[in-house]
């Protein structure tokens, strides 16, 4: 349910202002009405579009009219010194921006606005499942094209383990997928307009199935599944693939609605990862607070499929409506951004790995976690997440995602590094000279130098860890000084050498 709060929230990022009224932003939203040639709705509804309004008292008496609690008005009128009015809420719109823009705004919010279980999509899909199911004469399952579960008809007698699964996972298990796969049932969705019928498999406890591919064009958005002993025929035939129809204009609104939400949430979010001086601003409308706030770099890929997991992720970063999730999302690139309230870094984990969850099995995601910051840190934070997102990259995706606030040792080495690799680290010196002499005498006088280091000048721990007497440290020690002057005594020496071996550990 949209309430006047997201429908403020949202058009705000098109210039668009709340200046009059008492109603609480709680208010849901149900209708949009547009007055009539004569400036007199001809029918009622909650969101009054008042186009040709001369004046804020013009589209006031138009609102009453229709019953609406809220009325849009396209002006530069100044209303500081209007009085408010009870029970309706004005939103002032910019000049600039065209009634055609924000009228799609507000059809898209109102009218497809409602939140299904299932994450985005209009309440009355299940509705429609159920009077399918009466059409046809069996439970019926709307899947999206990850054959996950949108909307179910009632339950109904006789349903299958699987069907029951199926419902209760919110999703196809994979064990009945690949059963279907290797029947060609997902190579008929996508190239068939027509239904199939799926024999029942008696090894697997399961009844037979009808199912038909939901699309728009060639476009495959999904399918329906009914619960069905023998092929349908005749007029129940015909109410399948009618209902369909249907499904495919339910989806197909209930998609542009999440796109256009998508966009006005990602633009601002891009605002704030790019830096602005309005950052707290951004950040409050979108539903952020100032403070607090981590940002997550996430990548993902399905057997070299990069883009199209790229979109999986964004989208299961996105699903359900904003003011159901504490996260705000944009896809850069070939990274999907997300700022996401986490004073500690396993609340950003635990996020990261919900939305991997409910992604397909075979798909690696990687993924980077900034310190903690505020809203106008976030440009900084962005660049924290990048790095700690490429030290993960050269690990391993089975390995947790790396948070810059516990691994900033780490991210400073890898600059360095990178350095390094550029050509920066010294081709003379007491290490390039003693790592010359290991190569040439197959000495272990580079390692030994490193482990005296790392004790901190204690010949018995710098022996422990190479496995060797401690005087045989201090004899290495020895014989090294006579190969290159060390300086072990000054401490800006014994701190640069220690810096170069830590970038060149690899070497």
């Amino acid at each position: 349910m949209v309430t006047l709060d997201r429908l403020a929230n949202v058009l705000g990022g098109y210039g668009v202002r709340l200046r009059l009224g008492s109603v609480a932003r709680a208010t849901p939203l149900r209708s949009v009405v547009i007055p009539g040639a004569e400036h007199d709705p001809a029918e009622m509804g909650d969101v009054l579009l008042g186009i040709g309004a001369r004046s804020v008292s013009e589209v006031v008496d138009w609102a009453v009219s229709a019953r609406a609690v809220v009325a849009l008005f396209r002006g530069d009128e100044q209303t500081d010194d209007e009085p408010k009015i009870e029970g309706i809420a004005v939103l002032m719109i910019d000049p600039a921006v065209a009634w055609s823009e924000v009228a799609a705004v507000v059809y898209g919010l109102v009218l497809e606005g409602r939140e299904t279980d299932a994450g985005r999509g209009p309440t009355d899909l299940f509705a429609l499942a159920d009077s399918l199911a009466d059409a046809v004469g069996g439970a019926v399952t709307i899947e999206d094209r990850l054959s996950r579960v949108l909307a179910y008809s009632r339950p109904q007698q006789h349903l299958d383990p699987a069907w029951v699964e199926t419902i209760l996972g919110r999703q196809m298990p994979q064990w009945l997928r690949a059963v279907f796969e290797t029947q060609g049932v997902f190579a008929h969705l996508a190239a068939s307009a027509e239904p199939l019928f799926v024999p029942a498999q008696a090894d697997r406890a399961m009844t037979g199935r009808m199912v038909v591919a939901v699309r728009v064009g060639r476009q495959l958005l999904g399918s329906i599944w009914v619960s069905s002993p023998a092929p349908l025929h005749g007029v129940r035939h015909r109410a399948l693939t009618d209902g369909a129809r249907t499904v495919a204009l339910h989806l197909l609104r209930s998609r542009a609605s999440a796109d256009l939400e998508r966009q006005v949430e990602s633009e601002l979010v891009i605002r704030l990862l790019e830096g602005t001086a309005d950052a707290t601003t951004v950040a409050s409308r979108l539903g952020l607070a100032s403070e607090g706030l981590r940002v997550l770099a996430v990548r993902a890929r399905i057997a070299g499929e990069q883009h199209a997991a790229l979109l999986l992720i964004f989208e299961r970063a996105t699903s359900g409506f904003g003011w159901s999730r504490s996260s705000r999302s944009a896809l850069v690139g070939d990274t999907v951004y997300t700022v996401l309230p986490a004073d500690q870094a396993a609340t950003a984990r635990r996020w990261i790995s919900e939305r991997q969850a409910a992604l397909p099995t075979q798909m690696t995601v990687l993924a980077g976690i900034s310190g903690v910051a505020l809203a106008r840190e976030l440009a900084l934070a962005r660049q924290e997440a990048d790095e700690c997102l490429a030290l993960h990259e050269a690990r391993s995706a089975d390995v947790p995602p790396l948070a810059y606030d516990e691994s900033w040792d780490e991210i400073l080495l890898q600059r360095l590094r990178t350095a390094g690799h550029s050509g920066r680290t010294p081709a003379r010196g007491p290490i390039s000279e003693l790592r010359r002499h290991d190569r040439a005498n197959s000495t272990q006088y580079v390692a030994t130098l490193r482990a005296w280091l790392q004790a901190q000048g204690d010949l018995a721990e710098a022996g422990a860890q190479l496995g060797v007497h401690e005087n045989t440290v201090r004899n290495r020690l020895r014989k090294m000084a006579e190969v290159t002057d060390l300086g072990l005594r000054d401490p800006r020496k014994r701190l640069a050498m220690m810096i170069e071996l830590a970038v060149t550990e690899t070497a």
